[in-house]
């Protein structure tokens, strides 16, 4: 079992930046592929980034790659969404998501656990 709490999300501009975290507690965090996702209002939710056990290998979805970053830190149990160059269409709860599969997944299905989401809202 793994326990999942995101933090960060806050009101900002468009253009301006934030930092997303989650804390992970429960079974060793690095033998999960973390990802986030995002759900915007009315919507489905949607793969954002995915990161692996060693952070070698990374995936982004095509509208936010060279804008978000996704980082972990194994010793702390955190994975890290940094975002800039935030645009009002950003605007979404954001959900951490924790995968037993060893490889990149990037399918909501493929995640076992789930955090309770924080909400970012990008104004223009």
């Amino acid at each position: 079992q793994v326990q999942l709490v995101e933090s960060g999300g806050g009101l900002v501009q468009a253009g301006d930046s934030l930092r997303l975290s989650c804390a992970a507690s429960g079974r060793t965090f690095s033998d999960y592929t973390m990802g986030w996702f995002r759900q915007a209002p009315g919507e489905e939710r949607e793969f954002v980034a995915a990161i692996g056990w060693g952070a070698d290998s990374k995936n982004y979805a095509h509208d936010v790659k060279g804008r978000f970053t996704i980082s972990r830190d194994n010793a702390r149990n955190m994975v890290y969404l940094q975002m800039n160059s935030l645009k009002p269409e950003d605007t979404a709860v954001y959900y951490c998501a924790a995968s037993r599969t060893p490889a990149l997944v990037l399918v909501e299905n493929g995640y076992d656990y789930w955090g309770q989401g924080t909400m970012v809202i990008v104004s223009s």
